[in-house]
């Protein structure tokens, strides 16, 4: 079996299988676990995550998927009527639907972006950020064939304007470097079960430090300040737990999913982002050379991150990649017109021949 859909969902490491497993042996005696164990592998996830990004733990919420994320943002920019929210073309829904109900409110506006002929995705950006965009709402890399978005220069002319920058890291943290710092975005979203490892249901949210002592969407127990006194928690509390945790999502615990979640994210920084992404441009790059010499064609190497390659397919064999793949016991996603090619540190060259085979079926009509 040859899997290159990490971008869809992320082969389980076995590390975090097991702490799965335990986790679930653990849930089985609830009276091992104490009221510290409430708190204490919540804030050993949140540092883990904080790291990977260049950011402090205080500034990191725990989601439950990106869009809840992006309602904590939407919820959190005071939109006016006329202002505009731009998006890329064919961006992930949950972010786009998120923003038409925001604009919708107040009478603003979306503007959808398109890359003209050989344009990249941060020309096009840059081109309509104008000041009358108050929100710039984009991923680091698109999330349908791995394309670029230059997040500093983009983050840089939003400053300019005036415009708030929020960020879909789902197709790139984990996989590529990310930096709080330099970016400066106002809000980063991510979910946990694709490049980052780990099991469906645990995602992050970073807010930058101005963002803070905003409202959160819902209001449970465990973000007020004292939580960790189960004694007192009847004196009930205006104030909050500091930083970004307001925003946490109930039951954020997840005594059965946050040691995965924890295990995958030590597991990333064990192997480092960089040496990460230097093992899959290597994958991606020597499959876009074999599929370019198939007369596909692949996303250029300098417009696209390495972890991912969109080949384009034409009409003729759109429909029929995907059966091809699965008939050899390949898999692979198809995103919009793309084949969309996501491997992990699991592929190997056979893995690669593998696919080549079944495209090269399909292309060569045999």
């Amino acid at each position: 079996m040859a899997y290159f859909n990490t971008a869809n969902l992320s082969p389980l490491l076995h590390s975090v299988r097991v702490a799965g497993e335990e986790a679930l042996q653990r849930r089985a005696r609830p009276w091992t676990i104490t009221a510290h164990d409430w708190f204490a592998d919540v804030e050993r996830l949140r540092s883990l995550f904080a790291a990977l990004i260049g950011g402090s733990a205080g500034g990191v919420a725990l989601i439950p998927a990106t869009s809840y994320g992006f309602a904590v943002a939407a919820n959190n920019i005071a939109l006016r009527p006329g202002q505009r929210v731009l998006v890329l073309a064919e961006e992930y829904p949950s972010g786009v639907y998120t923003w038409q109900a925001a604009t919708r409110a107040v009478g603003a506006e979306m503007l959808t972006v398109h890359r003209g002929s050989g344009q990249s995705w941060t020309e096009a950006v840059l081109e309509g950020l104008d000041d009358r965009v108050a929100v710039v709402s984009v991923p680091q890399v698109h999330w349908i064939d791995g394309a670029l978005v230059d997040l500093v220069a983009v983050g840089a002319r939003a400053r300019e304007v005036g415009a708030y920058l929020v960020i879909d890291g789902s197709q790139s943290i984990g996989a590529m470097p990310f930096d709080v710092a330099a970016i400066r975005p106002d809000f980063v979203i991510s979910v946990g079960y694709k490049w980052l490892l780990g099991p469906f249901g645990v995602g992050y949210l970073y807010a930058a430090e101005e963002h803070r002592s905003g409202r959160p969407i819902e209001h449970n127990w465990i973000l007020r300040h004292g939580a960790e006194d189960f004694a007192r928690l009847t004196d009930y509390r205006d104030e909050y737990q500091p930083g970004a945790r307001r925003f946490d999502v109930g039951e954020r615990t997840k005594f059965e999913l946050v040691p995965m979640a924890v295990a995958a994210l030590e597991q990333l920084h064990a192997w480092g982002i960089d040496e990460v992404l230097a093992a899959l441009s290597a994958v991606t790059g020597q499959i876009a050379t074999r599929v370019f010499q198939l007369g596909l064609a692949p996303s250029p190497t300098d417009q696209r991150g390495g972890h991912m390659l969109g080949v384009a397919l034409p009409d003729t064999i759109l429909a029929e990649v995907l059966p091809a793949l699965a008939a050899a016991n390949c898999y692979a996603s198809v995103r919009g017109r793309s084949l969309r090619l996501a491997p992990h540190l699991h592929v190997t060259d056979t893995d690669i021949d593998q696919l080549l085979d079944a495209l090269t079926t399909v292309v060569r009509g045999r």
